[in-house]
């Protein structure tokens, strides 16, 4: 197993990676591939010339503005060459040519052109699996958090009563193999597809602790995972936040509610491990401290795109309430929307780590076949016009959690919440 190259951490961030990415719906609403598909994939033009699965001409009019700045129409390219290209292929290659998968990895490649590590077109299956990962249904698992550190895949938390904690599956472990295959090579996202399945079925995971192979044979189970969840230290209330998805508003405003009607003095709202969501979600999950005022404004830099987001008026029923947020180097993109409004606003003291750093924001155009076409719009700003993107977000007061606290279940960070 090798350590992979900064090229390759680059590569892998332009899926998920642990985080996930901010974006709203439209009104319209990396794999590795094997040689064979690579050749195909330079043919990227072909689904153009076909016409076939999507209206190039209609979506490449619209998103021009984001993606160079220019107004211009698919009809105003010639692919002629290219195609000229395909059809040598056609005669030449020593094998046969599935046409469907040319089409696909073609409307793949013209959208990576763009050279955007979030902006990434979705075959319908896959835009199947990204929904149902985004509200939390992610069939059954092993109960592991996953992120790339130091070059490497690694397990960042196991959860409460899953397989992965039960059998001995430590934080810091780095991800080996599935099933005897080496998939270190592989992006998060992948990783986490491999160790998926069916309820009921069994894998076996290889990590590296110490230089050591360690392997666990794991059962698949249905893994819980609600986006709000609360719990109560004394006078304090402990909100946790695990991502920002359709119903995430309306739980954190019933936990919110639920602390002030027991009169709590302190509210802590855990954001660590939150890769963000939807910018509607955030505007809500603010609206508790925030009245009225702007959280978030987003802007492209061509002036195409622009608009502010700001908090509902007579929501902030946690407003003056002491509170603190919680976060770490996986807090990204809608949780970092809310811990900088609230830092700008002074309404909350931040603790823990620095955030990720993700400062875009995707629109998701979906298609009548199923598939989606996710691009970067716009930039989005705190409310004092700080963009974030690539930087993160500095805590108040900085205190780190390691692997090996995370392991005996030693929270310093959550303590020096309920010390604050």
């Amino acid at each position: 197993m090798t350590k992979r190259s900064e090229t390759n951490k680059t590569s892998t961030q332009k899926n998920k990676n642990e985080t996930r990415d901010l974006y709203y719906r439209s009104p319209a609403s990396e794999k590795k591939v094997n040689l064979a598909t690579s050749i195909i994939i330079s043919f990227i033009t072909l689904a153009v010339g076909f016409g076939v699965g999507m209206n190039w001409e209609t979506m490449l009019g619209k998103f021009a503005p984001y993606l160079g700045g220019k107004s211009t129409t698919a009809s105003e390219v010639d692919f002629s060459s290219l195609n000229a290209i395909y059809q040598r292929l056609v005669q030449n290659y020593d094998g046969a040519i599935d046409k469907d998968q040319v089409i696909q990895e073609a409307k793949r490649g013209l959208v990576n052109a763009a050279g955007d590590k979030y902006t990434y077109y979705m075959s319908a299956e896959e835009a199947k699996e990204f929904e149902k990962d985004l509200n939390g249904d992610v069939g059954a698992g092993i109960g592991v958090e996953i992120g790339e550190r130091d070059g490497y895949v690694k397990v960042l938390r196991t959860t409460p009563d899953n397989p992965a904690r039960r059998a001995g599956v430590l934080a810091g472990d780095i991800i080996y193999k599935a099933d005897g295959e080496d998939i270190s090579s592989l992006s998060v996202e992948d990783v986490a597809k491999k160790l998926r399945g069916a309820e009921g079925t069994k894998v076996v995971l290889t990590v590296m602790r110490d230089n050591e192979e360690k392997e666990f044979e794991l059962t698949r189970e249905v893994i819980n995972n609600v986006s709000v969840y609360s719990e109560y230290r004394d006078d304090t209330a402990i909100i946790t936040i695990t991502r920002f998805d359709l119903d995430t508003g309306k739980l954190a405003r019933e936990k919110a509610q639920e602390a002030v009607d027991r009169n709590v003095k302190k509210v802590i709202i855990d954001l660590r491990g939150n890769g963000g969501g939807y910018v509607s979600a955030a505007k809500e999950v603010a609206s508790l401290w925030i009245d009225g005022d702007i959280v978030v404004e987003q802007k492209s830099a061509n002036g195409v795109y622009s608009e502010k987001t700001y908090a509902e008026r007579g929501k902030a029923i946690l407003s003056g309430r002491k509170t603190i947020v919680l976060v770490n180097g996986s807090t990204a993109s809608a949780s970092e929307i809310v811990t900088g409004a609230l830092q700008d606003y002074k309404k909350a003291t931040i603790i823990g780590e620095k955030t990720y750093g993700k400062g875009s924001v995707q629109a998701l155009e979906e298609f009548t076949t199923g598939e989606i076409l996710r691009v970067t719009v716009a930039k989005w700003y705190t409310p004092k016009g700080k963009n974030i993107n690539g930087e993160g977000i500095t805590p108040d007061k900085e205190v780190t959690r390691s692997f090996e606290q995370i392991n005996k279940e030693e929270d310093p960070q959550l303590q020096a919440a309920l010390d604050e």
